[in-house]
């Protein structure tokens, strides 16, 4: 076995045959020349082609020579320098590998320490909400109020375990992408050829690659023989990338750093055919795939959602500092009764806490990712639905999301540029007769023969012979025999300049005319057009032969005629302008990051209709820019071409750091650091392992139309989520408001502890059915995101309403029915007003629009508001009046009490319609 073979069989890619470096002796340079040759041969010949003993001459590889004096003199650029002292080709001895193993480390991207059950628990235990909850539950048991202690610490143990469950999975991504390099490197040592663990390539190792290889570290080219890399799995680009040679020490060509150097190999890319010597420049952690690792191994950043319900938790804690205490001192100097006051204030300090959020939250979570699951998306992590509903910014690739992810042939032209059937027949029968292995584009040739009406009919060609292709020449040619006209045809496709360089003469309106200078400006200047389309060029000549020979070589690839060209093209999705033109109506500025050149780009761009101005940027620019200079480009940029994963993953952050929540859209290994830094992680069914297991939602349809189902559930699930902390913030807080008041002039409680619990536990009973809330339609057409200053205007605003009619009610009760000198009945009409007011608000706060008239809610919302109304008004009268130490109110108050609170109704709409225009205004500036 050679160097690192991929997990999975890997495509040699044209004309290439199963390689690997089994037998290669070592010794002086000319015999290591000499296996080299063998060696390149192996990985990039067709058996057929071997066969027949048709290999490049010697003189093709004399450029091997001189390999290790190139290697000695290298030192400044390696890791570690190679000894100048060992003979040519040696390597590195087994004590001095031994000695850099114990420097570097093993060759593994390891990922960070895995984080104990200890640690996780730690983690959720250590939220602000979470603990509040777990000493208020706590206090609970210590005073005996069970009942309240199993509602406060069950939501507190709910939230714990769903915390911990969603973090075990965190680091699994790391691990996967740990998981694909495994195996055995061919390297040189001792002066022997050895095939050793991967783990065990240190830096200064030279190593040997072949087709199907996987390159086991980053490695710098010393020498190289036809090599093409497929670096899909870190750049997102299908199609292989030539590699070549360039002396150590010696800068890369400016706009060529990076993934991009053409020198350089990077660990866990795979050869695609020819063959290499390579000295390693950099191992485990430091190899550029090791980057990757290290970086899904990080704590994952706090996403919008979680910034919000911190924010929401820190200013509940806030009010409850300073209201709890107040009213603990208040009634235990005016009552002297310290325990009774206690108790009293450890009841305002549970109505005061939202202890029903973290149920609200997981049901309206897990029925949104129900309802998105019946629209093709999955979600893993389920936080990221409401961020999904808050994204202002959509990152994406351009491969498979705007385009099909599929090569066609697009245009087949004749010389002059014109469409010409002749010339898809030719270059079907070229792709369809050869017999190595068929790439990307000879499908795609074959797809589109296939297509026409009539079909090409490969059964008038007769294959006589072929000349295999391979990269020194760029060209493939198959002799056939015509059927129809009985004559021997050479059909050659190829690069447009080696095929042009090997043309004599042109077809020009069906007549053969010598390739003249007007000619060649005229062929020139149709694929430099076609080139900046985005095109793919290749072109198609052909010649008459002798139809006796069945024995033709690269010497026959001349005096040919030129016939035209092919333009290929991954086209964009029909579906694709449509989708962008949704996510722009929604409030969602999309953006195109992707690996691809920068023409390809802006053609795709152009072709669904999305507008990249000026300001499309490279990732050699993008490399070039400070932090402060990327946050603003990437506020004016939409297009982004030529980008490493590295750079994905800044402009992400860059992005977020401006204030955007920011979804990713990826499929590959390179696109996993992009995903783990978003606030949502997005990729398809079909990605690599890594990709789906860093994402938190998975599309079982690569489309950006399935996402705007995804986009506006999670914006359901938002306002579902707000409406429950809008009640608890003016409805809630406007009666603990009432009793600061109420405590400091009344002479008794002004509701019992077990009243203010048995109140809140029915009120928390009410909002249950909040995850099944309908949402006004006119405000899902924006991002909503969280926004403390909008909580906290309608605890300012709303919260006084409330606290306005408790008071109306309070004088009501003490004037007109004596309630001063009966505390059992003030306690009960509070009581009655306090729960009738807050379950009945949910209705007029649960919209933007006026309740009943132009909102209604669920029919659940509704049964449940009316039943709580119905035990509230029926407590007083039943058998647990006593237990509760409520009263029958007189007659008079219910009619009194209902005018109140239909009173407060229609102020609270008043105040909450000026409260949200003042939101609205605020977010639009």
């Amino acid at each position: 076995m050679s160097a690192p073979k991929s997990p999975s069989t890997a495509d040699p890619g044209p004309g290439s045959a199963e390689a690997g470096t089994a037998g290669l002796a070592l010794g002086p340079d000319e015999e290591f020349v000499k296996n080299l040759e063998h060696f390149a041969q192996k990985a990039h010949v067709f058996a057929a082609l071997a066969s027949k003993h048709k290999l490049l001459p010697f003189d093709a590889y004399k450029h091997l020579e001189g390999l290790w004096e190139q290697v000695a003199a290298s030192g400044a650029r390696l890791t570690e320098p190679v000894p100048v002292e060992k003979p040519a080709f040696a390597g590195l001895s087994s004590e001095e590998a031994r000695a850099r193993l114990k420097k570097y480390g093993p060759n593994q991207a390891t990922a960070a320490k895995r984080i104990t059950l200890r640690d996780r628990l730690w983690d959720a235990v250590k939220n602000p909400l979470v603990l509040l909850l777990f000493v208020l539950g706590g206090i609970s048991l210590a005073t005996d109020d069970i009942r309240s202690a199993v509602v406060i610490l069950g939501m507190a143990i709910l939230g714990v375990v769903l915390k911990v469950i969603q973090e075990a999975k965190a680091d699994t991504a790391a691990a996967e992408l740990k998981r694909m390099v495994h195996t055995t490197a061919t390297v040189l040592r001792d002066g022997k050829q050895r095939e050793i663990p991967l783990a065990r390539v240190v830096p200064g190792d030279i190593v040997l690659l072949a087709a199907g290889d996987m390159v086991p570290a980053d490695v710098q080219l010393l020498r190289a023989k036809d090599l093409h890399i497929n670096q899909a799995m870190l750049t997102g680009e299908a199609l292989p990338v030539e590699k070549s040679v360039r002396p150590l020490g010696e800068a890369p060509p400016e706009g060529e750093t990076g993934l991009g150097d053409p020198a350089m190999c990077f660990m866990g890319t795979n050869v695609v055919s020819g063959a290499a010597a390579a000295v390693v420049t950099a191992t485990g952690a430091r190899t550029y795939f090791g980057g990757i690792a290290a970086k899904l191994s990080e704590k994952r950043p706090a996403t919008d959602f979680d910034k919000g319900i911190k924010s929401f938790t820190a200013l509940m804690l806030r009010f409850m500092l300073v209201m709890v205490p107040f009213v603990f001192v208040v009634n235990g100097a005016t009552s002297g009764d310290w325990m009774g006051a206690f108790m009293f204030a450890l009841a305002v300090a549970v109505g005061l806490t939202p202890e029903m959020l973290p149920m609200v939250v997981t049901v309206c979570l897990s029925k949104g990712a129900l309802a998105m699951a019946k629209h093709k998306v999955i979600v893993k992590r389920l936080d990221a639905i409401q961020n999904f509903g808050a994204i202002d910014v959509l990152c994406t690739d351009k491969t498979g999301t705007l385009t099909q992810d599929k090569i066609i042939l697009e245009k087949y032209l004749d010389v002059a540029g014109a469409e010409d059937c002749s010339v898809l027949e030719y270059a079907y029968v070229n792709s369809k007769l050869q017999t190595g292995l068929r790439n990307a584009l000879d499908l795609a040739v074959i797809d589109s023969g296939d297509g026409l009406t009539p079909a090409i009919d490969p059964a008038h060609f007769e294959l006589l012979d072929e000349i295999p292709f391979d990269f020194m020449r760029r060209r493939l040619s198959v002799i056939v025999r015509d059927g129809r006209t009985g004559k021997a045809i050479l059909i050659c496709k190829g690069a447009a300049e080696e095929v042009f360089t090997h043309s004599r003469d042109c077809l020009v309106g069906g007549r053969t005319a010598p390739l003249d200078e007007g000619h060649r400006e005229t062929m020139q200047k149709v694929v430099h057009d076609l080139n900046d389309d985005g095109f793919r060029v290749v072109a198609l000549s052909y010649k008459e032969v002798d139809g006796e020979r069945r024995d033709f070589r690269v010497a026959d690839e001349t005096d040919l005629t030129l016939m035209g060209y092919l333009a290929f093209l991954d086209p964009p999705k029909d579906t694709a302008a449509d989708a962008l033109q949704v996510m722009a109506a929604h409030g969602i500025q999309p953006k195109i990051l992707t690996g691809d050149n920068a023409v390809i780009t802006a053609k795709i761009c152009r072709e669904v209709r999305f507008d990249a101005g000026d300001h499309l940027i490279t990732g050699e620019a993008v490399a070039a820019m400070s932090e402060t200079e990327l946050a603003e480009a990437v506020e004016v940029c939409h297009v982004f071409a030529k980008l490493d994963p590295m750079q994905k993953e800044r402009i992400v952050k860059a992005l977020r750091a401006r204030g955007h929540v920011v979804g990713f859209m990826g499929d590959g290994i390179n696109d996993a650091p992009a995903l783990r830094a978003a606030d949502v992680g997005i990729s398809v069914d079909s990605a690599v392992d890594v990709a789906k297991e860093s994402a938190d939602i998975i599309l079982l349809e690569k489309s950006l139309h399935v996402l705007e189902h995804g986009v506006i559930e999670g914006r359901k699930i938002f306002f579902n989520i707000t409406k429950y902390i809008r009640m608890g913030a003016s409805s809630n807080f406007g009666n603990m408001f009432s009793v600061l008041g109420a405590s400091a002039f009344l002479p008794f409680l002004p509701m019992l502890p077990i009243q203010i619990l048995v109140n809140n536990l029915m009120y928390d009973f009410s909002q249950t059915a909040i995850p099944t809330d309908n949402v006004d339609a006119d405000i899902l057409g924006r991002p909503r995101r969280w926004r403390i200053d909008d909580i906290r205007r309608y605890i300012l605003f709303l919260g006084p309403v409330s606290s306005l009619f408790d008071y109306v009610t309070f004088f009501i009760l003490i004037h007109y029915f004596g309630a001063w000198n009966n505390p059992a009945l003030f306690q009960t009409g509070w009581f009655i007003e306090s729960l009738l007011s807050q379950t009945l608000i949910v209705h007029v706060i649960r919209t933007d629009n006026i309740p009943f008239l132009q909102s209604w809610s669920s029919v659940p919302l509704g049964l449940t508001t009316l039943a709580i109304c119905l035990v509230g008004v029926w407590l007083p009268f039943s058998p647990l009046a006593g237990t509760f130490g409520l009263v029958a109110p007189p007659t008079g108050y219910w009619g009194l009490m209902g005018l109140v609170i239909f009173c407060y109704m229609c102020l609270a709409q008043v105040v909450k319609t000026w409260v949200v225009r003042r939101i609205q205004a605020s977010c639009a500036a």
